[in-house]
């Protein structure tokens, strides 16, 4: 393909390829238009036959740049290179089913940094909780300023932004907890005393109420490759991360075994990425539904139902999990935990795999849990 200063100087052709002195127009000196650079020569220096033409040269050079620069969608993430790997996700997978948006230029992704990537050096529960990761990513899709938003699911609160809509879930990647450790094969593993890093209060209790005999380091915070270097360092004896992101990032090879289900119940909606527009926006709404995965929306939904019930914050100890069985049915297993995890309930539920269904479930069972739990459960 010819580039773009080729393109115009062969179409325009003001002088001939074999001229002493050729003036490349697109190129050539230093007055910027749209970000690239137009010639600044004296008229005088070509023939007067020339200068009406090097004006339709100027307004051709500027029509190329502005289509290649024109996005027709804009992907608002966070920056980490497990929010970029997904924003890549949801890039290709549009550009597979959609021919116009496979064109050079046609998707732009925007990085946008949020509260919780700013503030780095205090546990999440004491800077805020719900929406950290979120928050800004949201005012720059109802400003416009992007037109689609790419978020972690369990990073996103259990309610939406005035003038959003998040009707998209990708197929949800393996839900499970990885453990991470140089010394020891599993948690059941570790000598009494090993300190395991983990910002998760979820993660926390349920190693807590297994292995009271271990030590949780708090507010252990960072990328995935923040966190693994300080295992590396010797800072903590092992580390539990999401299985989904390390295969995300093509990083499995950190992983030193898997925790079942029933070992470490994930958080809710762990695995999965939502993509929001706004309620508005019909084009996108429908970019987006070709996206869906069905089952995967509803499996979160449920979840987030049980979560809503429970109002949950980053200072409660929430696990919640719904999946399809062999029959085609929905099992839904939640858990609460006090933070130093002396006490964790349980519960289950079973039914149809259908939307309303799968929401009753969830406010069900949260329901259930809270009248369990009684007031000042979770210590605050």
């Amino acid at each position: 393909m010819e580039t773009l200063s080729s393109l115009c100087t062969y179409h325009c052709g003001l002088l001939p390829r074999s001229s002493a002195s050729p003036v490349n127009f697109c190129t050539f000196g230093s007055v910027s238009v749209l970000g690239f650079f137009l010639p600044s020569f004296k008229t005088q220096e070509l023939p007067s036959c020339s200068r009406k033409q090097s004006f339709r040269v100027t307004r051709a050079c500027v029509a190329v740049e502005q289509k290649t620069q024109t996005a027709l969608i804009r992907i608002g993430t966070r920056g980490s290179p497990l929010a970029l790997a997904q924003a890549y996700e949801t890039r290709d997978k549009l550009m597979a089913i959609h021919p116009e948006l496979a064109e050079e230029g046609a998707i732009k992704i925007e990085i946008i940094k949020t509260t919780g990537d700013k503030i780095l050096t205090q546990p999440l529960a004491d800077i805020g909780g719900k929406g950290l990761f979120t928050k800004e990513i949201d005012e720059a899709l109802i400003n416009a300023e992007i037109d689609i938003a790419v978020h972690s699911m369990k990073d996103v609160p259990t309610y939406l932004p005035e003038k959003t809509i998040l009707p998209c879930n990708l197929q949800r990647e393996d839900v499970r907890d990885a453990f991470i450790s140089s010394g020891a094969a599993s948690l059941a593993q570790l000598p009494a005393g090993s300190v395991i890093g983990t910002a998760s209060l979820r993660r926390k209790s349920q190693i807590l109420h297994r292995y009271p005999s271990l030590s949780v380091q708090e507010n252990f915070r960072g990328n995935v490759q923040t966190r693994l270097k300080k295992l590396h360092e010797g800072k903590v004896q092992a580390t539990l991360l999401a299985l989904a992101g390390l295969k995300r990032l093509n990083m499995t090879e950190h992983v030193t075994s898997i925790l079942t289900i029933d070992e470490m119940l994930p958080a809710v909606a762990q695995g999965a990425i939502g993509i929001a527009c706004r309620s508005n926006d019909d084009k996108m709404a429908r970019y987006l539904a070709s996206l869906n995965h069905e089952e995967t929306r509803l499996a979160v939904a449920c979840e987030r139902a049980f979560l809503e019930v429970l109002d949950g914050s980053c200072r409660t100890p929430i696990a919640g999990y719904a999946c399809k069985d062999e029959h085609g049915n929905c099992i839904f297993k939640g858990l609460v935990a006090s933070p130093d995890g002396t006490r964790v309930l349980e519960t289950t539920r079973k039914g149809p795999y259908a939307l309303e269904d799968m929401i009753l479930m969830g406010k069900d069972a949260g329901k259930e849990l809270l009248s369990q739990a009684g007031p000042g459960f979770f210590g605050f």
